[in-house]
Parts: structure tokens; sequence; C-alpha cells
């Protein structure tokens, strides 16, 4: 696994429910080998412009992701999860589309 694989994996929703959903792997933390990922949702209203990505047809991404409907990449959807508990990879997204998140989230975290 690589920041960039799209993974499904049990993450904690709002309503305190764990549900399966695809996740974007962002890094590797360091110590233990845990994952900072963010949910994808197919949620399409929650996009906030500027700091997530959309996924749809449209975007050069769409095909590599593998993802079954146009979704988003949602920078405020963070957790941390252990490698152990990531079964495989379905897809991923460029490095392009990778720095470009990435970019966002730390240019949100020094404000």
């Amino acid at each position: 696994m690589k920041p960039s694989d799209i993974v499904l994996i049990p993450l904690p929703q709002s309503d305190g429910q764990i549900k399966k959903r695809p996740s974007l792997l962002l890094k590797q933390m360091p110590g233990h080998g845990d994952w900072l990922v963010c949910g994808i949702s197919t949620q399409l209203h929650h996009f906030i412009n500027g700091f997530d990505e959309k996924l749809d047809t449209n975007h050069p991404d769409y095909s590599i992701s593998r993802l079954k409907s146009p979704s988003i990449i949602r920078l405020g959807f963070l957790t941390v999860i252990p490698a152990s508990r990531i079964p495989g990879v379905l897809g991923n997204v460029s490095q392009g589309t990778l720095k470009k998140l990435t970019g966002n989230l730390i240019n949100y975290l020094k404000k």
C-alpha cells in the first residue's frame, strides 16, 4: 500500500455508526505504521470547493479510482487506521491529485 491508494475500510460516521466506505490513504504515520486516511463520499452536496476533490466522470483519475459512482474525497473526514485493518487496494488517484489534496490540508492547517 502507498499514499494515493483507495481502500475499503470501516470508518466511524458522524452518527457513531461504523460503515465500510472507500477512503484515500494520505500518509503512513510514524511509529506503528498506521495510516492517515480521508473518507470518500457519494454525497456530492458535501463538496467544499478549494478543499475537497470531486471525482466525477470528467476527472482524469475517475477510471483509475475504480469508484462505482461520482464521489468526493472529503478532507474534513479524516481518521487514522491501523494497516492491519486495511484488506487491500481498490484503486488509486494520481500523484498530482494526492499533492493537491495534501497541499489543501496543509494550507488549511496553517491558517
